[in-house]
């Protein structure tokens, strides 16, 4: 076998072995790993159908509303403020960190 055939298949190999770590660590290959350590998920059971996600849903909405709430005592408190500085109730702000 010629010399130049050997360092090929060398490089080759060494070329595909590179090729497939880094597939197999790559998000895909932990994906393939994934799957087949705990295989496909069952059938029939959809995310939807859990009862814990309208718990969750109606844990987000609660969310939502006390967090719209507070951003407008938020405006509301920046506005009174900006007025009582226009007036010159307030002195300049302090620039302290």
């Amino acid at each position: 076998m010629p010399v130049e055939l050997l360092i090929e298949h060398v490089l080759q190999s060494v070329i595909w072995g590179v090729v497939i770590l880094g597939v197999a660590f790559s998000p895909v290959g932990r994906a393939f790993a994934h799957r087949i350590q705990y295989g496909r998920p069952p059938r029939g059971i959809e995310p939807a159908a859990d009862p814990r996600m309208d718990d969750l849903s109606g844990e987000v909405a609660v969310l939502r509303e006390q967090i719209d709430a507070t951003l407008e005592r938020l405006d509301f408190t920046e506005r009174l403020l900006a007025q009582a500085r226009e007036r010159g109730q307030l002195g300049a702000p302090d620039n302290r960190a």
